[in-house]
């Protein structure tokens, strides 16, 4: 199948924030996306301030920020005023026990109100938030504490009592717990935090902070090696705004869902602060993943800028698009995904599913927000990233044996996607490890990582990551070609590609499907998917051998896990697996 554009209507290129790319290009200098914020009365910058307080002081506070669903369908509604007073609250908590700016304070909750209370809160206290993923066992929990420091941790009692509990005392740090769902006695050592909240005032002056001020501490996973911890700063607020507006559309009013976990970086810049610091209502859905429900909840709240990973995306897919029309969801202005890169198949089946396509985007937890992106008024190009964000200069290098790099200047030659630093949401380092930080860097350059090609109008096609490119026979072989061409026949929902040695061309192309309902694996259908991939990726890039998984292993982001597919396949030590998803389902 030939992928083509995906045109769009000039409505939509006049309706949209960035209705003028090239236009907003030049036009665009981080001093001017500065100014569409308000900074602290006093000078300034803090995130909190610009996402709650500002919109108060303007008379907004009586507008919705959160429409929280619980798993039982209870619904608790948050206006702006309502949820800083809230926020207030806890700071006033922190406060109170000697909690100031600098000190770290640790989330491990799921998608509860009072994530929002903790996390803003501890920002406007001038103090720094670290989330954590709610399906961490104990020792992931305990290494990200451990590295951040962590002073404070709001979590729940039974999650308490299964992972802190038990190894609390070996982290000398930790002086206060705070517990939510705590409905007796809570246990010795510990705070109920409702108690806690209703005991102090809803009032608080927000602490003076700088916009290099650490805020956020966000971890990621290398494939070896402990959790690195990303810094980011209270500038970074900055990008959060206008990226939201620019990437996501993002306008005053708009009913948003972003599906990511708290736990994760998207759900803290996309799930908290970019949607609130444009005035939007935000719907957070407490329980898990179900087709049926997710739909209903589009419709019954009308949500008009849906920001969710491909997981998600293949996993609706399966279930075919006919449920997708059985709900009106013709107040849903843009799709968006993030996680991994989306497959063809996947953009172009939000046309037959909605009726318009799905935005891919790009972005890592070092830069801290979306920086290459599909916009709402630009052509689609399914398959590809799309083009950088205004205040972001993308390029393709090459990296040379003096540990240097050179352009690649020449459309659709692989090479390493990089960017030039001066954003505001860049990390500012990885908490001591300043010598790990200082490698990501070459020359005018930050090096991402990922491999990548950009055409000759300027967008960019994601090839995989530098560690998960095959080489075979003289050949790089990027995964997510050959897992998209696999995503095209009917039978496939999900497919990971990974390089196994082979003494003469070195690596050999190996798939692992897992099918749609009603597709069972045999040995016929197995041929059939190495024909067809051959016929569209021909022999020397197509997978020589396939086998089928029930579910392919990913992180809670929707990325699937190549290098943990790698590992197992060959007997391989597996690694850092804390951030593993569940691959039951």
């Amino acid at each position: 199948m030939e992928w083509r554009r995906i045109i769009k209507s000039s409505k939509e290129r006049q309706d949209a924030n960035l209705a003028d790319y090239e236009e907003s290009v030049r036009q665009f200098s981080w001093d001017k996306a500065r100014a569409l914020l308000d900074g602290l009365p006093g000078g300034g910058l803090n995130i909190a301030h610009e996402a709650i307080d500002r919109h108060i002081a303007s008379g907004q506070g009586g507008k919705l920020a959160l429409r929280w669903i619980g798993r039982d369908d209870q619904v608790r509604n948050f206006t702006y005023g309502a949820l800083g007073a809230a926020i207030n609250q806890f700071a006033n908590a922190l406060a109170r026990r000697g909690v100031s700016k600098g000190d770290r304070v640790f989330s491990l909750l799921g998608r509860t109100p009072e994530l929002y209370f903790v996390a803003l809160g501890t920002l406007k206290n001038g103090g720094v938030f670290s989330p954590l993923f709610s399906a961490f066992g104990p020792e992931p929990i305990k290494a990200r504490m451990e590295i951040g420091e962590a002073r404070v941790l709001v979590t729940s009692e039974a999650f308490y009592r299964r992972k802190i509990e038990p190894w609390r005392k070996e982290l000398a740090s930790l002086k206060h717990v705070f517990l939510t769902e705590c409905p007796g006695e809570p246990p010795e050592g510990t705070i109920d935090l409702r108690a806690a909240m209703v005991d102090c005032p809803a009032t608080f002056e927000t602490v003076g902070t700088t916009p290099e001020d650490m805020a956020l501490l966000h971890f990621t996973s290398g494939t070896t090696g402990r959790p690195k911890g990303a810094v980011h700063v209270h500038d970074a607020v900055i990008s959060h705004h206008v990226t939201g507006r620019f990437a996501l559309d993002l306008k005053p009013g708009d009913i948003f869902w972003c599906t990511a976990d708290p736990g994760w970086v998207t759900g803290i810049s996309y799930g908290v602060i970019s949607p609130l610091s444009n005035l939007c209502a935000l719907v957070v859905d407490q329980a898990e993943f179900d087709v049926e429900r997710w739909y209903r909840t589009l419709e019954r709240e009308q949500v008009t800028v849906w920001y969710t990973a491909p997981t998600a995306i293949r996993m609706l897919m399966k279930a075919g698009a006919d449920i997708a029309r059985r709900f009106d969801l013709s107040r849903l202005r843009l799709i968006a995904s993030v996680g991994e890169p989306l497959n063809p198949e996947a953009v172009a089946w939000g046309m037959e599913a909605f009726g318009k396509p799905i935005h891919d985007n790009w972005w890592q937890t070092e830069t801290g927000g979306i920086m290459i992106s599909n916009f709402r008024s630009m052509d689609v190009k399914p398959g590809s990233m799309g083009r950088p964000l205004p205040g972001v200069v993308a390029g393709i290098v090459e990296r040379l044996a003096d540990g240097g790099v050179r352009a690649v200047e020449t459309p659709m030659t692989k090479g390493e996607l990089a960017l030039r630093p001066g954003w505001p949401s860049m990390m500012r380092g990885y908490l001591h490890e300043q010598e790990r930080y200082r490698k990501c860097f070459a020359g005018d350059w930050y090096l991402t990582g990922d491999l990548a090609m950009r055409d000759d109008e300027g967008y960019f096609w994601f090839v995989g990551r530098a560690d998960d490119v095959i080489k075979s026979a003289g050949h790089l072989i990027g995964p997510f070609e050959v897992e998209s061409a696999l995503m095209e026949h009917p039978a496939v929902a999900e497919a990971g590609v990974i390089g196994v040695p082979e003494p003469t061309v070195g690596e050999m192309v190996k798939a692992f499907v897992a099918l749609k309902d009603g597709h069972e694996p045999s040995e016929s259908l197995r041929k059939e998917l190495l024909g067809f991939s051959r016929k569209r990726l021909g022999p020397a890039v197509a997978p020589k051998d396939i086998a089928f998984r029930q579910n392919l292993p990913k992180t809670r982001s929707g990325k699937i896990m190549r290098r943990l597919l790698k590992a197992r396949e060959l007997g391989l030590p597996e690694g850092d697996i804390s951030t593993l998803e569940s691959e039951e389902r």
